[in-house]
């Protein structure tokens, strides 16, 4: 590490360049290409999956356009009236001369009546385009839904929904990433006192997130990438890529504050700090890439997208940080620590203020404010309990989106099981087959549920059928979930006795149930896999039992509770409206998997910072009080810093518009803030000082097996200054030796 410091430091200009041509050659390729984004939700093998690949295979023979709905409803007299009639017969003629409009299917027309309502007040056309919306250009989306509400009059509410009236409600403007930029600069400059010093995490961040974003669009070309991956890729690599790079700074700070030049504190900080960087981003992409064992291609696609952020932001932080670093000299510190350096030279820096009192604080009371934090945790996880998996659709979007206008219109004339009906296909073998699909309709009219049956339809050799049910119950219901189950278990196995007709249950909403069936199959499995990295990599670095099974605890612990807290903002609703995140619904069935993995490699970050300096510390004195209170002191500044900062750029994604990106970044600004602020800084120390020198224990044969790793490298344990630390609790203080000479301890203390 200190050799790639070095090299990046002496050739500055051309580490700069190496890393803005990647941003630039990347960002071209991507805009070359253009994006190949898939949100395919189907997993090979589920029934949904089959009933798909038979309806491709024996009408479509491949995909055929998007189709979207044009709703209107009447508050006085009937959508048959003359003046709406001719109203709205103008409007979908212009449509259908828009560019990528393949057909328009009108209730006007002859078999129009099944589009318009029992009581004659709301009716829809089907508009149906050349291709799918992903490949559907913008502005011909935005003429679309513009054409379509020119229609709109006093009486006459005209909405559009579908996956083409989606793209037009997407924010084009990064607000999001730059609300979080401005946030994380504020807070930096705060803690550094020096514009040029709070500046490089942000130039390094942007830098690296850039060229993964970009590298991201490449990669939809090779793989399926889901279209939220981009955003979850900025989202998880600002917070963690200015993160990274404050603890770097701090810790070359720190160099020269102690009389380092300025290629000596550089190379030293990447040689430490840098070394923990690489540690914690190793778990954070261990965590991400463990989604890969679940083998499904949606989420792979994501897994891949996240650890390449990752990667890309830590080799910034070891290579273009301290290029930049060189660049600005000592100008890393504020004017004042510059001046202070000067005229007094080199001095210990002890921890004082509130981090030292607060370290002091839990030593003397661990178990009354070890048991607050229990309970604070427990508490916000009990929601977690009453999870629901499923997928949200355009029903969750804002009350003011016209999505959700068409959403509602369509559930209030037709019901609400007419926005997630369930298709039902068949592969014919014989006159008994086809008896049976004919007397289907009748079967399912009478099934408790269903809302409505439409005809059976055959492909052109008669040996595939496919017919519509229509649920009585909202897509996202749990009594349509036991709709599907009910017409997979007893009513289709009871119709297809004595035949060798099979009829399969898909559509969207059978679809996600499967999706969302397969991964709380596999979570299990999953979270066994990750936790059991993150324990032996921990154990490799601290040679202690008890270190990993906590840290383990702590991460599922700060998983439940910031589950908790997405439960109670968007399932059960608190909040989200005003928040302007649509209406409460269920939560997206691979948001557990993605929020597992990014939260414990998150968690794992402070983990390493809080507990390599305990550790270090357990080394030289063998004293653990002593090293849990003043790892706790000297890591708690820093920790808070970071976690302010991560928080401040997850809470920002909330303005993106997008529910699945405020999800993520409520799960993970809770998440964050719960680990910073009451786990690593409060219930992680209480527990390590009730448990005394037993956090460091290792049975001898493991001891002799296990390989020997080091986050820092022992040569920078070698140099010592004398450093007093006031005591925190009653008695002697720990810091001084019998003979009242102050303890002595390492220079370069790793950071965080």
């Amino acid at each position: 590490m200190a050799a790639i410091a070095r090299w990046c430091i002496r050739h500055r200009l051309v580490a700069v360049l190496l890393w803005l041509l990647a941003l630039g050659g990347v960002a071209a390729a991507s805009t070359a290409a253009g994006s190949a984004y898939s949100n395919d939700y189907e997993v090979p093998g589920t029934e949904s999956g089959r009933a798909g690949a038979l309806l491709d295979a024996g009408f479509h023979g491949g995909r055929g356009g998007d189709t979207d709905t044009v709703v209107w409803h009447t508050d006085t007299g009937p959508v048959r009236a003359p003046e709406v009639r001719e109203r709205l017969a103008k409007t979908l003629d212009r449509i259908a001369e828009l560019p990528g409009v393949a057909s328009v299917a009108s209730p006007y027309g002859r078999d129009g009546a099944s589009q318009i309502s029992a009581d004659g007040r709301t009716a829809y056309a089907l508009v149906t385009f050349d291709r799918q919306a992903d490949d559907l250009p913008k502005a011909q989306a935005r003429a679309f839904v513009d054409t379509a509400r020119t229609a709109s009059a006093d009486g006459l509410r005209v909405a559009v929904g579908g996956s083409a009236a989606a793209l037009t409600e997407t924010s084009s403007a990064h607000l999001s990433e730059i609300v979080g930029v401005v946030v994380a600069a504020v807070v930096l400059f705060l803690a550094f006192g020096s514009l040029a010093a709070s500046t490089l995490p942000i130039i390094t961040a942007v830098v690296s997130v850039g060229t993964a974003y970009a590298g991201i669009g490449l990669l939809g070309h090779v793989m399926t990438v889901a279209d939220f991956a981009p955003m979850l890729g900025l989202l998880i690599g600002l917070g963690v890529g200015i993160d990274y790079a404050l603890f770097i700074v701090t810790r070359h700070r720190r160099g020269l504050r102690q009389g380092l030049t300025v290629e000596e504190a550089a190379t030293r900080a990447v040689a430490t700090t840098g070394r923990a960087v690489v540690f914690a981003g190793a778990t954070v992409c261990i965590a991400l890439l463990g989604m890969l064992i679940l083998r499904l291609g949606f989420l792979n696609g994501v897994a891949v997208a996240a650890s390449l952020t990752v990667v890309l932001t830590v080799a910034a932080s070891v290579t273009l940080l301290p290029a930049l670093l060189s660049f600005i000299g000592t100008r890393a510190l504020s004017r004042r620590e510059r001046r202070r350096l000067g005229e007094h030279g080199p001095r210990p820096e002890p921890p004082t203020g509130f981090a030292a009192r607060w370290s002091g604080l839990v030593e003397r009371h661990p178990k009354l404010l070890g048991g607050f934090a229990a309970v604070v945790m427990l508490v916000l996880a009990l929601p977690t309990l009453s999870l629901h998996l499923g997928t949200s659709d355009q029903g969750n979007n804002p009350a003011k989106s016209t999505t959700r206008t068409a959403y509602d219109l369509l559930a209030d004339g037709f019901g609400p099981g007419v926005n997630g009906p369930l298709t039902l296909a068949a592969k014919l073998d014989g006159a008994d087959d086809r008896v049976a699909m004919e007397q289907l309709p009748a079967l399912l009219k009478s099934t408790g549920g269903v809302a409505s049956v439409g005809p059976v339809t055959y492909n052109a050799s008669g040996d595939t059928a496919v017919l519509t049910v229509v649920p009585d119950s909202a897509p996202q219901s749990q009594a349509t979930s036991a709709l599907v189950d009910r017409l997979r278990g007893e009513v289709l196995p009871a119709a297809e006795r004595g035949t060798s007709l099979e009829v399969l249950v898909g559509g969207v909403t059978a679809s996600y149930d499967d999706f969302a069936g397969v991964i709380v199959g596999k979570l299990p499995l999953f979270v066994g896999v990750v936790i059991a990295l993150g324990c032996v990599l921990l154990l490799l670095a601290f040679r202690s039992i008890g270190i990993p099974l906590k840290a383990a605890a702590m991460n599922v612990a700060a998983v439940a509770s910031a589950f908790g807290i997405v439960v109670a903002v968007f399932q059960w609703g608190w909040g989200s409206e005003l928040l302007g995140l649509g209406r409460s619904g269920p939560i997206e069935p691979f948001l557990p998997v993605i929020m597992v993995s990014v939260l414990f490699g998150l968690s794992m970050d402070y983990q390493v910072f809080l507990v390599s300096r305990m550790y270090e510390e357990w080394l030289e004195t063998g004293d653990n009080r002593r090293a849990v209170r003043v790892g706790l002191a000297e890591t708690s500044r820093v920790i808070n810093s970071a976690a302010v900062i991560m928080i401040s750029v997850f809470l920002a994604f909330v303005l993106s518009g997008e529910r699945v990106i405020a999800m993520f970044g409520i799960a993970l600004a809770a998440a964050v803030a719960l680990d910073a602020f009451v786990l690593r800084t409060l219930l992680v120390p209480a527990l390590m000082h009730m448990l005394g020198g037993a956090n460091w224990w290792l049975p001898g044969w493991l001891d002799r097996w296990l390989p020997r790793i080091s986050i820092e490298p022992p040569e920078c344990r070698r140099g010592t200054i004398p450093v007093r630390l006031g005591a925190a609790g009653p008695g002697p203080d720990p810091a001084e030796d019998p003979a009242g000479e102050p303890a002595r301890k390492p220079v370069d203390q790793l950071v965080g």
